[in-house]
């Protein structure tokens, strides 16, 4: 064979596993190899906003990828939630959610999105339960007083929300029923006005988690009663349970971590692990604590238990108290 076919046979088969080699080492990059983004459905310096940028750095380093927080709100949560769920299934982008996009505002209207089949759980990073907080000024001093006097207020009293259908108005309905009361339900648009209310003595009683409540809780116009876990809790330390009145009231808050459905496996376990690393770290621990929220992480299929077990607690309540949104 002359050399100078040879020389064309060897070129065309060198060319032809690098063509099949490429493929290959293409599926080999190693996840991440470029900057992430977590995506807060709402606006920057809430709560939610907040737990996000105090995981941010730890994921970012144990990633070695820069982590990049992105707001996009609106429509409680849905639109932030909607444009992760419709993203690439490639992992570099997430939502930063929690349970009023994922597991009330679907059982309440129509959404773009389905928070089950188009969403892929990684991890909680936070738990804190709901607490019912009442005005510094209430004649009440402990749960079983205030309740005693909702009943005698002959419906003149109300409880405040962060929105219609958000987590605060179902939990003070659920309350509502659960307890035999009439309180009349006041939404506001969001944690800060909600909490000003009460200041201006527009309010008798909210259920607001620790992050919405603690600068009025600590200028001594809002005073915490008991917190809706079933038993006591150090997270929120000193207070009575609901449910030590009130039989099986439970109204805990979350957020967490989620990714487009079709997130491989191997990447849905890297993001968690990340997580993982982020909620273990001591400064992040503190700065939940001392907003009465507990660092958690979970695995994916525990968050995924949780969100499912969510929505049919809240689906009961919405039902029972005829609340829908448009």
């Amino acid at each position: 064979m002359p050399n100078f076919r040879r020389t064309a046979l060897a070129a065309g088969l060198l060319t032809s596993l690098t063509m099949l080699a490429a493929p290959y080492a293409l599926a080999q990059t190693p996840f991440p190899s470029k900057p992430l983004r977590i995506v807060v459905p709402y606006a920057a310096g809430g709560s939610t906003d907040q737990l996000a940028r105090a995981i941010q750095p730890f994921m970012s380093s144990y990633l070695k990828q820069p982590v990049i927080v992105e707001n996009k709100v609106g429509a409680g949560g849905a639109i932030g939630t909607d444009f992760v769920a419709k993203s690439a299934a490639d992992g570099y982008t997430l939502v930063f959610g929690n349970s009023g996009p994922n597991a009330v505002l679907p059982l309440l209207r129509k959404l773009p999105y389905d928070s089950l089949t188009d969403l892929r759980p990684i991890s909680t990073v936070a738990i804190t339960p709901m607490i019912l907080a009442i005005a510094a000024d209430s004649p009440a001093k402990n749960l079983k007083e205030f309740i005693a006097a909702a009943k005698q207020s002959a419906g003149q009293w109300n409880f405040g929300s962060v929105g219609n259908g958000s987590l605060s108005h179902l939990t003070g309905e659920y309350f509502n029923n659960l307890a035999g009361l009439r309180l009349a339900h006041v939404p506001y648009n969001g944690g800060a006005p909600m909490m000003m209310a009460f200041g201006g003595g527009q309010l008798q009683a909210a259920f607001v988690t620790g992050l919405d409540g603690q600068a009025m809780v600590q200028a001594g116009k809002v005073r915490y009663i008991a917190v809706a876990t079933p038993q006591r809790t150090n997270v929120v330390a000193g207070l009575p349970a609901i449910a030590e009145e009130v039989p099986g009231f439970r109204s805990v808050a979350w957020f967490g971590v989620l990714a487009p459905r079709g997130v491989s496996d191997a990447v849905a376990a890297k993001l968690n692990e990340a997580v993982l690393h982020a909620v273990a770290q001591p400064e992040v621990k503190k700065m939940f604590a001392d907003r009465n929220i507990e660092a958690r992480g979970s695995t994916p299929a525990e968050m995924e238990r949780m969100i499912r077990d969510e929505m049919a607690q809240w689906g009961a309540v919405a039902k029972q108290a005829d609340i829908r949104l448009e």
